[in-house]
């Protein structure tokens, strides 16, 4: 199974900005497309107060800082270029852990609006991806992420929705032994799954708050549920490790490699990554991703043009 979409994290929580301009992003488009990307994503339009295109919403709802460049139009351009799908994230304000999502939802109505109205002309614009991230049933997540769902469908008609929970294992909580387990996971996402059928087509678990010997039972519960529901299933295989004592390091390839086959023995139809311009790119600020990028593709017999000398000298 090979890695053919990637999220573009161009409004960063937790790993830093690259600061890229034009240039820039139209070589890595180049080389995404040529490793198989045919799928980019944007993570978010909008954090807090940042946004990534001069949004009205943004600005009237949360004081937004008007950003130096229109990087959603920038995406969608360099993916018209590149014949690759770009799906459009939708608005966090990183205040539903002590709420709900009600206010995020409240927010991202109007920001879907206004952005099928700036942008839904594009070619490029394949899909929504409903950016907040879950791990189970709680504060009203299930609700919101359907309403949402549907209303982009009904905006857009019928583009598909891509939501990215997690699975809440021992590596995302404070006490490991409070993990959920397999069974709970199973009985928790039927239940959300049936709720939002129909409202969202494509799941993608993130594939890196369990460990390694759990993934594949995991994995397995997520395909087998989504064909239930009627569902897309994806990976959203991580290329950054979690297992180290810094944030966040590209991840070694034993370990990408291992979820990858996890992944394709489950049945899984898509694997996505978070995220490749950061952790797996020959462009990337960090030199351990050129190794990552090398080792991918000797593995698959993946050629890039004009990155033949570059790679001889990782």
């Amino acid at each position: 199974m090979k890695i053919t979409g990637t999220f573009l994290d161009e409004i960063s929580m937790d790993i830093p900005s690259q600061n890229w301009g034009l240039e820039e992003w139209d070589r890595e488009f180049a080389v995404m497309k040529s490793v198989g990307i045919d799928t980019a994503i944007m993570i978010r339009c909008g954090l807090a107060r940042w946004m990534t295109y001069p949004s009205r919403v943004l600005l009237k709802e949360q004081n937004g800082f008007m950003p130096p460049a229109d990087l959603v139009r920038m995406f969608l351009d360099l993916a018209e270029k590149h014949d690759i799908a770009f799906y459009f994230g939708l608005y966090d304000t990183w205040e539903h852990g002590n709420a709900s999502y009600a206010r995020d939802l409240e927010i991202s109505l109007k920001v879907a609006d206004e952005a099928w109205g700036a942008y839904g002309s594009s070619p490029a614009f394949k899909g929504w991806y409903i950016t907040w991230e879950a791990g189970r049933n709680s504060l009203g997540m299930s609700d919101c992420f359907a309403r949402m769902g549907r209303h982009c469908k009904v905006l857009s008609g019928g583009l598909p929705v891509l939501i990215s929970p997690y699975i809440e294992g021992r590596k995302i909580l404070a006490d490991p032994n409070a993990a959920i387990t397999p069974e709970q996971h199973e009985k928790e996402w039927g239940e959300i799954m049936a709720g939002i059928s129909g409202a969202v087509d494509i799941v993608a678990f993130q594939d890196g708050h369990v460990d390694f010997h759990e993934l594949s039972e995991f994995l397995q519960i997520n395909s087998s549920l989504a064909q239930k529901h009627g569902l897309t299933c994806w990976t959203n295989t991580e290329t950054f490790d979690r297992d180290m004592p810094i944030k966040f390091p590209p991840i070694k390839w034993e370990k990408l490699l291992l979820k990858l086959t996890a992944a394709l023995e489950a049945g899984v139809e898509k694997a996505i990554t978070f995220e490749f311009p950061h952790f797996m790119s020959p462009n990337s600020c960090y030199p351990q991703a050129h190794g990552l990028f090398r080792r991918y593709c000797e593995h698959y017999g993946v050629y890039v043009p004009g990155f033949g000398d570059a790679l001889a000298r990782l």
